[in-house]
């Protein structure tokens, strides 16, 4: 079977988990410096702060910007529902607004429309490698006084415009699970141009500590390891070479995938797109049903999943708590699936899929 998505560690990281375990620095310490200090430096921001998983990246990023009980955060309905239950974690209302129906992300549009008195900030989330159209995003976010902050989960090294993704908002918030497009097996971080702002987010990941057993507001245990930093900086040195793979397999199904009722990705012209996924539509005029495709691919062991099968504004968590109508998201949900694109898709394993999807026909 050709998987989805898995995670590609060897020797080095190995090796780099085994020299800690050594050293007995087991938690936060040095190592975690090191890697914040080179996270950084690629994201060209002045500070990253490591913490224990995407998710805690994006709470505590929310948290440390006054996000409160009695606020509201505008959200893309379609990505995955930790973007939305950070803002949930805050005690504030995430107000799910609907995607750009190319990009699949958030539409300018559509944030301008759902702009209350209450709302403090926007999260814009880089969806499956490709920037969301960040500069009029932004200009919303400053005309209104709101904060920008970036869910750049699935968008390792991506590119917005010559720059790359984690720099343009108040903050941008980074996973690290091991099927991302670098891993240090869990973890994320938060990087920033505001040194205050990264050392709220330092005093909020490590138990409202303002020194040393001087806890000056609520905090809550979401550090980043020194064994997850270990792996991380041997990732991020490998972050370039694992993106051009994916770009590689993403061209090559790009030119070769040709069946009737089936979408391939758009990509911006502005943009550099780092393909998490590979996602594709399955449209009324194909052949067969999504369903009846992904075990079609199954049976020819070509892995495939759905991402999302719902929206956040469907789900039962948040079903009953307001009136969100976001159609593309829906739409989006009942047709796209992804196909195999990560590092360990050989050239031979593109050919294989492409004439496999291409015999549908």
């Amino acid at each position: 079977m050709i998987p989805v998505g898995k995670p590609f560690v060897g020797d080095e990281e190995i090796a780099a988990v085994a020299e800690v375990i050594r050293s007995g620095m087991l938690a936060q310490g040095a190592v975690v410096t090191a890697f914040e200090d080179e996270f950084a430096a690629y994201c060209g921001v002045k500070e990253a702060v490591g913490t224990n998983s995407g998710t805690a990246a994006l709470h505590a990023a929310l948290l440390a910007l006054g996000i409160k009980a009695g606020d509201e955060v505008i959200v893309p309905s379609f990505t995955f529902i930790a973007t939305a239950t950070a803002v949930s974690m805050c005690g504030a209302t995430p107000v799910m607004v609907d995607v750009d129906r190319e990009t699949y992300t958030i539409s300018p549009d559509e944030i301008a429309e759902h702009i209350t008195s209450r709302t403090k900030a926007v999260i814009g989330v880089h969806l499956f490698g490709q920037p969301f159209d960040v500069a009029p995003v932004r200009k919303i976010c400053d005309d209104n006084d709101l904060f920008l902050v970036e869910d750049c989960a699935q968008a390792h090294g991506a590119m917005y415009k010559g720059e790359k993704v984690g720099g343009f908002g108040a903050a941008g918030c980074f996973s690290f699970y091991p099927t991302k497009n670098m891993t240090t097996g869990e973890g994320g971080m938060v990087t920033t141009d505001d040194p205050e702002l990264a050392a709220r987010v330092r005093r909020v990941i490590n138990h409202g500590q303002s020194d040393k057993y001087l806890h000056t507001e609520l905090g809550f245990n979401l550090r980043m390891s020194n064994l997850n930093a270990a792996i991380g900086r041997v990732q991020l040195a490998k972050l370039d070479g694992f993106n051009a793979k994916r770009q590689e397999n993403a061209a090559y199904y790009n030119e070769n995938l040709k069946c009737a009722g089936l979408t391939t990705p758009y990509c911006r012209d502005d943009s550099v797109h780092v393909y998490h996924q590979y996602v594709v539509e399955v449209g009324d005029d194909f052949a067969m049903g999504r369903e009846a495709f992904m075990a079609f691919l199954r049976e020819k062991n070509i892995g495939s999943a759905v991402h999302y099968p719902m929206p956040v504004h469907m789900q039962p968590l948040y079903r009953d708590s307001g009136n969100a109508v976001c159609p593309v998201s829906d739409v989006l949900s009942s047709r796209v699936l992804s196909l195999p694109v990560h590092p360990g898709v050989t050239a031979e394993n593109c050919a294989y899929i492409c004439d496999t999807i291409n015999e549908v026909n």
